[in-house]
């Protein structure tokens, strides 16, 4: 599909969106005889899920590593039948120590990596991410794209400060890394998949942007590849789309979204969390307003919070990269919201 096409899609009014979603994910389940799976996290898989049970099949079963999730989170998968509860390869504590923080994003954090080993032989790559600059191999031209933005290069490039000598970059006091996702979701995940002759389907949507953008642009709902089969029936969908249809499904939101309700301008918000994840991730967290993640963990499970933060260096990794964490936010007491219905 290419990206007119999909923008133009996006652009569709809600339920002919929802029409098409019910179409991609009745053509993938047919294609694949019904051998299928609902990877499941958080609200928007939660939604697929019970969206998929009621519009293709009863008995397509959810799958998640669901010890990684918000106990909310947890409990609310507990309520489901047909559920398939995994065990993450290596534990939160064994991937931090291992490999390092999952701090900035997925894409940054990979590109941090390379430029925390000593010696990397991979010279030219780490000009690219220092100045831009792809040298012989990429024709001399220059990419923003490959740069990691200066803020993160004075953090975290200090070995390799002499390609950026107008630069005072640091080296951080501990690992980044991209890698927990892979040990502790998608490994034990890719062997249920391997084990069963299922295909997944994810709650994934191009509006969240980033990678997730790029593949479902280029890749469409329905992709069906050499090593990878995926189905992402809300990839068109806006955040307004999908918690209009958790409301049209009367999905139980868990508690650490609040509940979905209405700003006075009309827009649909959960009035706590936006999004969620695995409760030590901290990708994204230093663009969150407060109270962000961590202080709504500190809220709910303070002996959780306390052990991240203090025992396992959180704290530290916050601090580095000018987040708060230690004062409690001003918590607004009434929020401007009208629940929905």
């Amino acid at each position: 599909m290419d990206p007119a096409t999909f923008m133009q899609k996006q652009s569709l009014p809600y339920q002919a969106k929802i029409r098409h979603a019910e179409l991609r994910a009745r053509e993938y389940y047919d294609r694949l005889n019904g051998a299928v799976y609902v990877s499941v996290g958080g609200l928007d898989s939660i939604t697929l899920l019970t969206f998929l049970r009621e519009t293709v099949a009863k008995d397509i079963p959810g799958v998640s590593v669901s010890s990684l999730e918000d106990k909310s989170i947890q409990a609310v998968h507990k309520d489901f039948d047909n559920f398939v509860s995994l065990k993450p390869l290596k534990s939160k504590v064994q991937v931090l120590r291992e490999f390092g923080y999952p701090v900035v994003s997925k894409m940054k954090a990979r590109k941090i990596e390379h430029l925390q080993k000593p010696d990397n032989p991979k010279q030219t790559f780490i000009h690219a991410l220092m100045t831009g600059d792809m040298g012989e191999q990429g024709k001399f031209q220059h990419s923003d794209k490959i740069k990691l933005p200066d803020k993160w290069l004075r953090l975290f490039a200090g070995l390799y400060n002499d390609h950026r000598p107008d630069l005072e970059c640091k080296v951080a006091p501990f690992k980044v890394s991209d890698r927990c996702c892979y040990w502790m979701k998608e490994q034990p995940c890719d062997l249920y998949a391997k084990g069963t002759g299922r295909k997944p389907y994810m709650g994934l949507m191009a509006s969240e942007g980033g990678q997730r953008e790029l593949g479902l642009m280029k890749n469409g709902c329905n992709y069906y590849g050499k090593t990878t089969t995926r189905s992402c029936p809300f990839a068109i969908f806006s955040r307004q789309d999908l918690l209009q249809l958790a409301l049209d499904l009367k999905v139980q939101v868990p508690e650490i979204y609040g509940e979905i309700a209405r700003d006075p301008d009309g827009t649909l918000e959960t009035t706590r969390a936006q999004r969620t994840g695995c409760t030590m991730c901290g990708f994204g967290i230093h663009i969150e307003k407060r109270p962000h993640r961590f202080d709504r963990l500190r809220e709910d499970n303070p002996k959780e919070w306390k052990f991240w933060m203090y025992d396992m260096g959180w704290g530290v990794v916050l601090d580095y990269i000018g987040v708060e964490w230690e004062t409690p936010p001003i918590i607004q007491t009434e929020l401007p919201f009208e629940t929905a219905v």
